[in-house]
């Protein structure tokens, strides 16, 4: 079980009062208690089960605009009493930032709403493995189905954020994982692809039996792969993937990146960067959402922003710091952004699919190709040849690539939302992208 309200608030209120005593003029601490249990399944076989109890904390202190912070697992008086003087002393040796303080008290969140985080189930280990293996035989069930891992994760959280403006706040959440990784083989290729569920409560999370059906087809269908050649075409990421283009732009609307000049969105508020048929939502109030808050990692209260609408960009993901630095009051997104999303489109995964005769329907990228600060985007991918609408065969060895002042012109979104992540996406289509591959003769 994790630890209760009362006792982080105690220890948070001890480190306070503390840090006031030894000079600090502000304050504030986490306090945090997270509890896991794994089990992970290898090829039908148990292959570990581990626990973990990890309580910390962290303290930051302020001498007029000096900040510094320390954090420790050791939450003992005797300890806090030494990291704390420690904390101090370094931030009278630390040279001022006329841009370190507190949030706004303004700002700061008046409540904490019931926003349906925490699943108090305790699943025991028997269940687990009852679960995985049942996993597990639907992800090897068929021949070609070579290796197979899974695991299931339960984890449960509790935290306390506390300042020296009188800010003390927390909430418990609760999450429980799934996971199936498969390899296939024929004659030709090995491939591997997986499928994932995460939930805040055990009864929403998929079906272990569908989980692994799910990810041992996707890695079937992927074997033979062919290759293609170098072309300008229409490219559809699959929803996973089309997730991190979204996260991409999180990226370079932070106000970290704003504030360095390191972004290719800087200067963009209130400027058309995508079609006008593209909104974004971070929504932090959704019940039971994975990404879900009533504030922020700093105490600011958190409400739905639209990023963009209509195409055009109306904020940046804005904190304290970074925000003064800017001119600009936070908005709540202090650690990043909570529920974040593209709204629907108004045509069909066929539709989409169908919307040009010849595309390439991408479902794996391999690397790290986004550059913020230029916008150039170009990763390795795999994925399947679209002719007509119909899943032609897989692909593999392409690159694609482009840059994102001309991509996010050239996005259509299908009417395929859904919720599994933190940061989630219709399936994609970007138009006019590069794509360079390799004639290979099969006669």
């Amino acid at each position: 079980m994790v630890k209760d309200q009362e006792f982080l608030e105690k220890k948070a209120s001890y480190c306070l009062d503390l840090a006031k005593k030894l000079g600090a003029t502000e304050s504030s601490v986490i306090v945090n208690n997270s509890v896991s249990e794994t089990v992970n399944f290898r090829n039908k076989k148990l292959d570990e089960s581990n626990r973990s109890d990890d309580l910390g904390i962290s303290i930051t202190t302020y001498i007029g605009k000096k900040k510094s912070s320390i954090s420790s697992s050791n939450l003992l008086d005797d300890n806090l009493n030494i990291l704390i003087e420690k904390c101090v002393e370094t931030t009278k040796n630390t040279p001022e930032d006329e841009f370190n303080s507190l949030p706004d008290k303004d700002l700061l969140a008046k409540e904490v709403k019931d926003l349906d985080l925490y699943d108090d189930t305790h699943i025991e280990n028997d269940q687990k493995i009852d679960y995985l293996k049942k996993l597990e035989s639907a992800a090897s069930n068929d021949k070609k189905i070579v290796n197979t891992e899974s695991s299931f994760t339960q984890n449960k959280s509790n935290f306390i954020l506390a300042n020296s403006e009188g800010f003390c706040a927390g909430y418990k959440t609760s999450s429980f994982t799934a996971s199936s990784v498969t390899v296939a083989k024929d004659e030709k290729s090995m491939e591997r692809d997986y499928e994932y569920s995460s939930k805040c409560f055990l009864k929403d999370l998929d079906d272990a039996g569908e989980l692994g059906k799910q990810a041992a087809d996707q890695t079937i269908r992927k074997l033979s792969p062919k290759k293609i050649g170098s072309e300008k075409i229409a490219i559809i990421f699959d929803k996973r993937i089309a997730k991190g283009i979204l996260s991409t732009f999180a990226s370079a609307i932070s106000s970290s990146a704003i504030s360095r000049g390191t972004s290719f969105l800087k200067d963009k508020v209130n400027q058309k960067i995508f079609s006008d048929k593209i909104n974004v939502l971070d929504k932090p109030d959704i019940l039971k959402g994975l990404g879900s808050r009533n504030f922020d990692s700093e105490g600011v209260k958190t409400d739905t922003l639209k990023l963009v609408d209509q195409g055009i960009l109306k904020h940046y993901l804005i904190d304290t710091y970074n925000g003064k630095k800017l001119n600009l009051k936070s908005n709540g997104r202090c650690g990043g952004t909570s529920n974040l999303y593209f709204e629907n489109g108004n045509i069909s995964f066929k539709d989409l699919l169908n919307s040009k005769s010849k595309s390439l329907y991408i479902t794996e990228t391999i690397g790290h190709g986004s550059n913020i600060v230029t916008g150039d985007y170009s990763v390795g991918a795999t994925g399947f040849l679209v002719e007509n609408g119909e899943f032609k065969y897989p692909i593999n060895e392409i690159t694609i690539a482009g840059n994102f002042k001309d991509m996010f012109k050239n996005i259509t979104l299908a009417n395929d939302l859904e919720f599994k992540y933190s940061t989630n996406s219709p399936t994609m289509m970007i138009e006019g992208m590069v794509v360079a591959g390799k004639w290979v003769n099969f006669a």
